[in-house]
C-alpha cells in the first residue's frame, strides 16, 4: 500500500496568520489574514479588527479584489465597532445624554447616587430629575446600569402615554408595549397586537416618537405598506412625509 507522504510546510500549519494592510476608500485598514481548509473567503470583524480567512492556495491579488469590492460594508462595520468601543468611555460623571432631544447630565452626588439632570439650564425640563442610588464607589458599569434604567423607565412611561394618545384616535385596541433593542428598527408591530419600540427612540424629539407611534398603530389595521395604509397614518399624522424623513437623517 502507498503511503501518504508528509504534508507540506505550507499545509501544516492551518493556523498561520500574517498581519496586513490595505487601503479601502480611503482608509487604511490593518488586517489579519489566516489561510485555511475551506473553499470560499470568511471576514470577521470584532473589537480586534478585520480577520480574514481564505483558501490554502488563493493568491493575495484575489483576496485584495475580494475586500475592495467588499469595502463599503468593511469601512462602516469597522467604524461602528470604534464607535461602539468610544462609547465605553461616556460612562462617567459629566457625559451628556439626550432624552426626547433635551440634553441630559450624569451627576454622582455626595452620597454616591447617579443623578440626570437637564444639562441645558433653560431647558423645560429643569424641574425634572431622577435620582438613581448606588454604592458609593461607583465604577462606569455601574453608571452604564443606572442611565440605562432610567431610559428604560422614560421610555416606557412616554411610550405607554403615546401609545394611548394615537390608539385613541385610530380607533384601535391599545396593544401591549414591548422595549425592543433592534439594530435597524424603530418599531414593529405584529398581528397579535403587540407593538415593540427602540427604546433609542427616546433619545429623539418627540414629534418623532409620534410619528413611529402613528405609524406602527396604523398596522393594526393595515399590515401593510400599501396607499391605503399611508392614508391612515396622515389621518393622525399629517406631518408623516416630513418626520419620515427626519428620522431617516438622524439614524
Amino acid at each position: 500500500m502507498k503511503r501518504n507522504s508528509p504534508q507540506s510546510p505550507r499545509t501544516s500549519n492551518l493556523a498561520a496568520s500574517e498581519l496586513r494592510r490595505i487601503s479601502l476608500n480611503g482608509t487604511d485598514v490593518a488586517y489579519t489574514l489566516m489561510r485555511c481548509r475551506r473553499k470560499t473567503i470568511g471576514m470577521r470583524i470584532n473589537s480586534e479588527g478585520l480577520t480574514v480567512r481564505i483558501p490554502l492556495r488563493e493568491s493575495l491579488r484575489w483576496v485584495e479584489s475580494v475586500l475592495q469590492k467588499k469595502a463599503d460594508w468593511i469601512v462602516q462595520k469597522l467604524d461602528e465597532w470604534k464607535n461602539r468601543e468610544s462609547a465605553k468611555l461616556m460612562w462617567h460623571e459629566g457625559a451628556v445624554f439626550s432624552l426626547l432631544g433635551e440634553p441630559w447630565q450624569v451627576t454622582v452626588t455626595a452620597a454616591g447616587a447617579v443623578q440626570m439632570v437637564p444639562a441645558n439650564l433653560n431647558s423645560e425640563f429643569e424641574d425634572k430629575q431622577l435620582t438613581l442610588p448606588l454604592p458609593s464607589a461607583l465604577t462606569a458599569q455601574q453608571i452604564e446600569s443606572a442611565v440605562m434604567e432610567w431610559y428604560r423607565h422614560q421610555a416606557m412611561t412616554c411610550f405607554s402615554e403615546r401609545i394611548a394618545l394615537y390608539a385613541h384616535k385610530l380607533g384601535v385596541e391599545l396593544p401591549k408595549l414591548r422595549l425592543s433593542r433592534a439594530r435597524t428598527l424603530w418599531g414593529s408591530c405584529n398581528s397579535r397586537g403587540v407593538v415593540h419600540l427602540n427604546w433609542r427612540l427616546i433619545q429623539k424629539p418627540l414629534d418623532l416618537v409620534d410619528y413611529v407611534v402613528a405609524h406602527e398603530l396604523s398596522h393594526l389595521i393595515e399590515m401593510n405598506h400599501s396607499k391605503a395604509f399611508w392614508r391612515i397614518v396622515g389621518s393622525v399624522y399629517p406631518g408623516y412625509a416630513a418626520a419620515r424623513k427626519k428620522l431617516r437623517g438622524v439614524g
